[in-house]
């Protein structure tokens, strides 16, 4: 059973606002080591000990009862110790801030700051102290997600501007919007365009049952969606960048899929070089397009009798 100060630590990490991952046990008993909060003293009790790693492993153990394998030591290391550091909870080699970092003789402190609010915990003054505490130092989930805010990839629709993942996938998809779109479905209208953090990074659900078609937004969807209303066609382009392109199983899966729809379907790969392109070709299914954004003047065309259009 999980002694209180255990659940206690727990409770400090999340109103710190530190990053789900780091709500553990483990990281709690590196808090508790660092105040040197053994299980019979109380928060008004916490130290600042100068405490190394390993050191903090075996204080867990001599502690809590928590023993944890030689081989975790990177794990407290990088995946709680590291993050208070960032969060202004400890300062690392107070004593001699010019050690190398990777010296055996590395130790880290509770900053003067979190020490005074720490040892508040469960007083009348806690919450006041932590609203000072984390107006001068953001929770680093806050920070974190400001810093994935700041690289996400904007794309506009319509006048608005939809932010999907930053990755390479969203590049691309980005590129077949910005790129591959208005040369070859100039006028397009944008019906869906997939993102890694929601699935969903924009779908005119409307547009596409005008169309006749009804999909599962949760299903295997294509990355990207355009209308051609002037010819009347459906364009679905899958973006490679880690999976496959459209090949002959997908090709019939997405012609299942939008089968019922009142526009002609053309199937298109979007690759980011012709060197990627080239490890697929033996996949790709004929009467589908290629595009790469290497070379966003150019389609290839594989088979068929003609050339970026429907096949009934």
């Amino acid at each position: 059973m999980s002694h209180p100060h255990v659940e206690e630590a727990k409770d400090i990490l999340k109103a710190l606002k530190m990053p789900r991952r780091q709500v553990n046990d483990r990281t709690a008993i590196c808090l508790l080591a660092l105040l040197d909060l053994r299980p019979t003293e109380t928060w008004d009790e916490v130290k600042m000990p100068l405490i190394g790693i390993t050191p903090i492993m075996d204080w867990g153990r001599d502690n809590y009862d928590r023993s944890y394998k030689p081989n975790s030591r990177e794990s407290f290391r990088r995946q709680s110790v590291h993050q208070f550091e960032a969060a202004g909870i400890v300062v690392k080699n107070p004593d001699n801030p010019l050690r190398p970092t990777n010296s055996d003789k590395t130790v880290y402190q509770v900053s003067p700051e979190a020490y005074a609010l720490l040892r508040t915990y469960g007083s009348p003054e806690w919450q006041r102290n932590l609203a000072g505490f984390l107006d001068a130092h953001p929770g680093l989930a806050e920070r974190y997600a400001r810093a994935r805010n700041m690289k996400l990839v904007p794309i506009e629709v319509d006048g608005k501007v939809i932010e999907l993942s930053s990755d390479k996938h969203s590049v691309l998809i980005k590129d077949i919007i910005e790129q591959f779109a208005p040369r070859f479905a100039p006028g397009a209208r944008l019906i869906y365009v997939g993102d890694a953090r929601s699935k969903m990074g924009y779908f005119d659900v409307k547009a596409l049952a005008a169309l006749g078609v009804t999909v599962d937004p949760h299903g295997k969807i294509p990355d990207v969606i355009l209308f051609d209303g002037k010819r009347n066609w459906l364009l679905l382009v899958e973006a490679v960048t880690s999976h496959g392109p459209v090949d002959g199983k997908r090709h019939e899966e997405l012609r299942k899929m939008f089968g019922a729809a009142q526009a002609g379907l053309v199937f298109v790969t979007a690759f980011p070089t012709r060197q990627i392109m080239a490890r697929y070709l033996r996949e790709i299914a004929w009467e589908t397009e290629a595009w790469t954004r290497e070379t966003p003047d150019h389609l290839i065309h594989f088979n068929g009798e003609r050339f970026l259009g429907p096949y009934e």
